[in-house]
């Protein structure tokens, strides 16, 4: 599993997952809305730990920079 999310991908990922709960704990968002958000969120959090998306991978996306050095 190669990464493919870059740090700005990642601490955007991370904001948003961070705003989502905020929403959702505050009663601001209810319902299946919330717990919808709450889902995204874990999804969220959890891809920017590993700094893998597979949607990514699957449409083709990479916003990390391509380490040169490695291919040697």
């Amino acid at each position: 599993m190669k990464k493919n999310m870059g740090t700005a991908d990642r601490i955007v990922r991370i904001l948003v997952a961070i705003a989502a709960v905020a929403l959702y704990a505050t009663g601001t968002v209810t319902g299946a809305l919330g717990i919808v958000l709450i889902v995204v969120a874990v999804i969220f959090a959890a891809t920017s730990t590993v700094s893998f998306c597979p949607l990514y991978r699957l449409v083709g996306i990479r916003t990390c920079k391509v380490d040169l050095s490695a291919n040697k």
